[in-house]
């Protein structure tokens, strides 16, 4: 729904008392945004335009979009920028899911923006890839071989990417960052305050080191570092053993799963022996047969274990495999991890992940560590695989140093983040000198949401005062394989 006038826009408004009437910007329309639950608020529609690479000069430009959430308070602080995770999430499509309470929670001080990235959401006019490269769903591959296909596909992709008109090189960080000044002056703000999650992050630590003079705060969760876009798997180990703690917490799930780690290695060896051949229901309706191995289970356990509640299932699909059953496998194989056919890259996160990239020495632990830990290179593939099929991307070294800076800075942290583990994230923020830290026992990766304490330690973080140390969230019942709610 649009509004027929500025005029009827500030008359809703001003419905209650509180409200600042913000009056749009020459590029903005008024409209009604509605939220996946329902609700609905009156907000702006904008956009603007840039250089798809600003070190080309025949560049084309691209059209970014966002939507802003005007304050409640008649004395603003800077815009808050919301940076989705990803690579590739969408602010817009995150502002209409459970997220929209803190959307309009924050608004207390100041402007919300809800920022769609080049490349995601309404900013993206770039073509997913699906390539000749076909990657076999009824035999075991090996790892030379299924990286073999996913360089090859990357090769292909790049090529067809080119042949539209899309500039990889114009898919990095360093640009997003660039983007934010430019988002900052459209809004005509001296200072922007950035909200970032996991991905969203490596794009604010970026934002820290490139425009710190113009940014007012900064709120980091589940930070991943300039450094760590590749993880390392020992630290992907190290989870287990935290998760492992927690269930030990519940006698009847300690009871369920003694040794989770072992349980997983020996489902790894059963299909080492004997992969698991289904035949199951894809999602156009259509029957297919494929095959389970080592390397997709690992796939899976890499796709589900960001949160507890997620590995909770993860966990009881473990141990119906173990059992010789198979029909969590059925209900999740064709949802998500649907094994074989043609390999498919979208455009920003392979560009946006080879940018960022992994430095030799980093690479070279990675894949020592590959070789004995549980879920392999799983948690990061296709990358390091592919870098150097796309080499001309990386942004070197001089990008991945730790960003070093004195804006006020809040990092939330949980201790069951299955993604970016907590000692990573005090890696990553190593050189920030004005930190804030809360952590969340029990929370994963996700953890806006695990408990009211979290938004109120934002807001405490916004207004100057004194956050906690430690936000104590509660445990999914780890004997369930349905999370409650």
């Amino acid at each position: 729904m649009i509004f027929s006038s500025i005029a009827a826009f500030a008359a809703m408004l001003a419905a209650p008392a509180e409200t600042a009437v913000t009056i749009p910007a020459a590029s903005e329309m008024p409209i009604v945004f509605e939220a996946s639950d329902g609700s609905s608020v009156p907000a702006l529609r904008g956009s603007l335009q840039v250089l798809e690479r600003r070190g080309d000069p025949d560049s084309r430009q691209i059209t970014l979009h966002y939507v802003r959430f005007p304050a409640t308070t008649a004395e603003p602080g800077a815009p808050i920028v919301y940076l989705a995770g990803g690579p590739g999430g969408s602010g817009i499509g995150t502002a209409k899911g459970e997220r929209f309470s803190l959307f309009m929670a924050l608004r207390e001080f100041g402007d919300v923006i809800a920022f769609d990235q080049r490349g995601t959401g309404e900013a993206s006019d770039l073509p997913d890839c699906t390539s000749n490269i076909v990657e076999p769903g009824d035999r075991v591959l090996s790892d030379t071989e299924r990286t073999g296909l996913y360089r090859a596909a990357a090769r292909e992709c790049a090529a067809f990417w080119e042949g539209n008109g899309i500039d990889l090189k114009g898919y990095s960080t360093l640009e997003s960052a660039a983007d934010l000044d430019d988002l900052r002056s459209h809004l005509g703000a001296e200072k922007i305050s950035l909200w970032g999650i996991s991905y969203g992050t490596h794009l604010a630590l970026a934002a820290m080191k490139t425009m710190p003079e113009r940014l007012d705060r900064v709120i980091l969760a589940s930070a991943e570092g300039l450094a760590q876009t590749v993880k390392l798997p020992a630290r992907t180990d190290a989870y287990f053993m935290r998760l492992q703690k927690a269930i030990d917490k519940q006698p009847a799930a300690r009871a369920m799963f003694p040794d989770i780690r072992s349980l997983m290695d020996q489902v790894h060896r059963q299909l080492d022996a004997e992969p698991i051949s289904l035949s199951v229901i894809d999602k156009d309706g259509k029957e297919q047969s494929v095959l389970i191995t080592r390397a997709t289970m690992q796939g899976i356990a890499a796709g589900m274990i960001a949160d507890p509640a997620s590995a909770a299932i993860l966990l009881h699909m473990y141990r119906e495999i173990a059992a010789g059953g198979t029909g969590m496998l059925h209900m999740v194989i064709p949802r998500y991890f649907m094994p074989g056919g043609p390999i498919r890259l979208s455009a920003m996160p392979t560009a946006m992940d080879v940018a960022s990239g992994i430095s030799e020495e980093r690479l070279t632990l990675v894949t020592r560590q590959g070789r004995t830990a549980l879920l392999g290179l799983a948690l990061n593939f296709p990358m390091p695989q592919i870098r150097d099929e796309l080499s001309e991307l990386d942004l070197g070294d001089g990008f991945r140093e730790e960003a070093r800076s004195d804006v006020p800075t809040l990092l939330l942290t949980g201790t069951l983040d299955g993604r970016t583990y907590p000692d990573a994230q005090l890696e990553a923020v190593a050189g920030l000198s004005n930190l804030s830290r809360v952590t969340i026992e029990n929370a994963g990766h996700n953890l806006f949401t695990v408990s009211p304490e979290v938004l109120a330690a934002i807001n405490a973080f916004f207004r100057g005062t004194e956050v906690p140390d430690t936000i104590i969230a509660p445990l999914p019942d780890f004997t369930s394989p349905i999370p409650e709610g």
